[in-house]
């Protein structure tokens, strides 16, 4: 393994406030962003979901000066960068790497060449620039394939390529747009191992764009969730996923846990005799001691559904289990553990 391929400081902080973006095409107004407020500390991953439409590509668009906001400030390192002239964007973009859903590599060169292309542009001298490409090209993992155009490599070995340009000057901040939707699971997984490696070794600032929970979960410190130009909720991932608020949340953790049961399990469920109740696993969610003193009354327990998960070192996840037994001792263990823990009961 060569030297480490980052030569920059650490990360950028980023700090949207009540970012507004109001597109206007003859006499109707689109408003893509509406007050937006967040901020990323430097060297931290920030996860912004949401369903198409729901303006987080246009928020992406805004930190490296693509498109300009209506109103609001976004500020990189204290400077805020709306209104700046094209020169000055010009210097701050160089610190900013973009990795894009369909790769956007030159299909006339190679991997080096394309990793090769923004160092000619900020005219670094060639033997630099040669050394630089071999150091990168070893760092994501393609140390063999230098010589390779993109239609010789695979859809993760051309993102792995886009991650490579993406760092070759040393950015501290990298925008990821819909990275990995392009990829099937298992190459999705490898390249957010590999930009959790980016950030993890360089302190570089990433702000992921998604639709999948899946990719904010595996990567993410923090989450932003949208909803038609809004941030609706924000958090730490672990709040987010044990506790989310909103409807459009909820929907989303719903599709990356599968934790409870759908629609036609739940019916096949409700087939059988006795009540089924969905409950909340947390560390202090009392559900084993409910489950001892509920089997003291004769009645029975059986788990038929659940998930556990752990993120940032803490366990949550949902069981859904069937009762069976008298139904004072049933209600009984129910207002035991709604004291503690969210409790409810599936019904046909």
């Amino acid at each position: 393994m060569t030297a480490s391929p980052h030569h920059g400081t650490s990360g950028t902080r980023v700090e949207f406030r009540d970012l507004t973006k109001v597109f206007a095409t003859g006499k109707t107004e689109t408003t893509a962003l509406d007050g937006v407020t967040l901020t990323v500390e430097p060297g931290e991953i920030l996860g912004v979901i949401g369903y198409s439409g729901a303006g987080k590509s246009t928020l992406v668009r805004m930190v490296n000066g693509l498109d300009v906001p209506t109103s609001g400030q976004l500020l990189l390192d204290g400077t805020d960068v709306v209104g700046m002239s094209e020169g000055k964007l010009r210097r701050i973009r160089s610190g900013i790497g973009m990795i894009f859903q369909q790769f956007n590599l030159f299909t006339s060169r190679t991997a080096a060449g394309n990793i090769e292309y923004p160092l000619k542009l900020a005219g670094m001298p060639k033997a630099e620039r040669k050394a630089r490409v071999t150091e990168l090209l070893e760092f994501v993992g393609l140390g063999d394939r230098g010589r390779s155009y993109p239609e010789q490599l695979s859809g993760g070995q051309k993102q792995r390529v886009g991650i490579a340009r993406a760092l070759a000057t040393n950015p501290s901040l990298l925008l990821a747009d819909e990275a990995t939707s392009a990829l099937d699971p298992e190459t999705t997984q490898e390249v957010l191992e590999l930009l959790r490696r980016v950030n993890r070794e360089f302190g570089i600032t990433i702000i992921v764009i998604t639709h999948e929970m899946e990719v904010v979960r595996s990567i993410a410190d923090k989450v932003a969730v949208m909803e038609a130009g809004k941030v609706v909720e924000y958090g730490s991932i672990y709040d987010v996923f044990s506790h989310p608020q909103t409807p459009v949340a909820q929907r989303f953790v719903a599709t990356a846990l599968r934790n409870t049961p759908d629609q036609v399990e739940a019916e096949d469920l409700l087939v059988h005799e006795g009540r089924l109740f969905t409950i909340n696993l947390t560390e202090d969610s009392g559900f084993f001691a409910a489950a001892a003193a509920l089997r003291e009354t004769g009645a029975s327990i059986s788990i038929v559904h659940g998930g556990v998960t752990t993120l940032q070192q803490q366990s949550f996840g949902k069981m859904t289990v069937r009762l069976n037994g008298p139904q004072q001792a049933i209600e009984d263990f129910r207002s035991t553990l709604s004291q503690t823990t969210d409790i409810q009961e599936i019904t046909r």
